[in-house]
């Protein structure tokens, strides 16, 4: 049997966790109509509306949660299907000091996991190990682009000239540098690796002015060895939650708020709404009356970024375990640049590959057979044709996802934080809304979300008080 025919028969006996797809969803049959009533309901049992939710009930309101999935988490997810938890949605608290998650964390006794991201491991496109003096050539080459990039931004501020793309500003600034193709190829690299996973968009989807607009937290990042989804089942504790119950529509007016969903009609006083924003921006839930015009155009100026995983558990491991991260510089921008070695943090043999922007949308399309081998083509440069095969895998495809439509929220040219501020808005006093692309301050992080969550919460009791 040949490697890829054998390939092909151990990806049809694997484990295969993916989003959903709408083929999927569609073949799902209606539920006969209920109703339920409370004096709040919450749309989504994501980050956000679980926030939302503990926060009100915790000050005696008949809260109910409306979840669209048959699990809560959102884009939080951990799924034990390769024998571990694994994180098929948000991996880290980004900055442990201040962070209402750390908060979270320590009330629930959860055990968290330091992250060095300088403790890496970066191979070239040939499989040969970088070396410390290259890294630093690199890291410095790229801290003279960002030095550069922002004196354009202050300029184009400064002269009120319209918004560009982050990519464009790099162009202006690397044309006059003379970089050869394998600086050029490096360089690339830490882009795509510290700029375009984070904010998972292409730079040239990032506003110059804004791609960066927010607050951080402090203290470092820490990751969950037993999943991210504790934190979800902590804050769902003692909720009443509707799993399976796709909203359709959202009415309301002075006599409340109906939400229409597959299991019939919901009632209450007031909701909060979490749908994503690449829920929002597809218009896959109807609202009656419809949204402002100024919540529309926010949804539309904002990006719906793209960060796919592929998880794969190996029979051993057979790479540098000392190592918490390891790089590799890829021909074309982007393809299989980082991975995580869980190896370091749980002792399981199993690699996290991350793939985000231009390559991570694009991935989406490749069979699971497809993207698999891309991603042991990779590993097969770095360690050697015979490295074992995978005894299972994880992929995510978070934009085909019908109910994210994307990872998280990002600023693309002619974006401002004023539109994170319009979709935060309250709607006649009737509808409020959370969600990490409701928050200005932290935006894009389960943090932000868990906050926006509160703040919709505060807004509701104003009302019922």
């Amino acid at each position: 049997m040949t490697r890829r025919s054998a390939l092909r028969a151990l990806l049809t006996a694997l484990t295969v966790i993916v989003a959903p797809t709408t083929a999927a969803l569609a073949a799902t049959p209606a539920a006969p109509l209920r109703r339920a009533d409370a004096d709040v309901l919450v749309i989504g049992a994501g980050i956000a509306g679980l926030g939302a939710a503990a926060a009100l009930k915790d000050q005696g309101v008949d809260v109910l949660v409306l979840e669209a999935r048959q699990r809560i988490g959102g884009r939080v997810w951990s799924h034990t299907g390769l024998g571990a938890p694994l994180d098929l949605g948000a991996s880290w608290i980004h900055g442990v000091t201040g962070n209402p998650l750390s908060a979270l964390t320590r009330q629930q006794g959860l055990v968290t996991a330091r992250t060095n991201y300088e403790n890496l491991l970066a191979y070239d496109v040939d499989g040969a190990e970088v070396d410390d003096a290259r890294h630093a050539r690199i890291d410095a080459r790229l801290a003279t682009l960002l030095g550069q990039v922002q004196i354009q931004r202050r300029e184009l501020r400064r002269a009120g000239k319209a918004d560009v793309s982050l990519q464009t500003a790099f162009e202006a600034t690397l044309a006059a540098s003379g970089l050869d193709p394998t600086e050029r190829r490096e360089l690339d690299y830490v882009v795509n690796t510290i700029i375009e996973h984070e904010y998972a968009a292409d730079s040239a989807e990032l506003s110059l002015l804004h791609y960066d607009a927010g607050r951080s937290f402090g203290g470092g990042d820490v990751l969950f060895p037993n999943g991210y989804g504790q934190i979800a089942e902590g804050l769902a504790q003692g909720l009443r939650i509707e799993l399976d119950t796709v909203a359709q529509q959202v009415s309301h007016g002075a006599d409340g708020v109906r939400v229409h969903t597959s299991r019939g009609v919901f009632r209450a006083g007031y909701a909060v709404v979490t749908l994503p924003l690449g829920v929002l921006q597809a218009n896959a839930v109807r609202f009656a009356p419809e949204l402002p015009a100024p919540m529309r155009r926010a949804a539309t100026r904002l990006g719906s970024g793209v960060l796919n995983k592929l998880y794969l558990r190996f029979p051993r491991v057979f790479w540098a375990r000392e190592y918490e991260l390891l790089g590799y510089m890829a021909h074309r921008k982007g393809e299989w640049a980082e991975w995580l070695n869980l190896a370091f943090y749980t002792g399981a043999p199993v690699l996290l590959a991350f793939n985000a922007a231009a390559y991570g949308r694009a991935s989406e399309a490749m069979s699971d057979a497809a993207f698999v081998a891309a991603g042991l083509e990779t590993l097969r440069i770095i360690y050697g044709p015979r490295i074992p095969e995978p005894t299972g895998f994880l992929r995510t495809r978070w934009a085909a996802d019908p109910f994210a439509r994307g990872s998280y929220s990002s600023m693309p040219p002619g974006a401002t934080p004023a539109d994170r501020q319009a979709l935060a808005a309250p709607l006649n006093d009737r509808l409020f809304f959370a969600g990490e692309h409701t928050s200005v301050e932290h935006p894009a992080t389960v943090h932000g979300a868990l906050l926006s969550g509160r703040r919709a919460a505060r807004e509701v009791l104003e009302h019922l008080r």
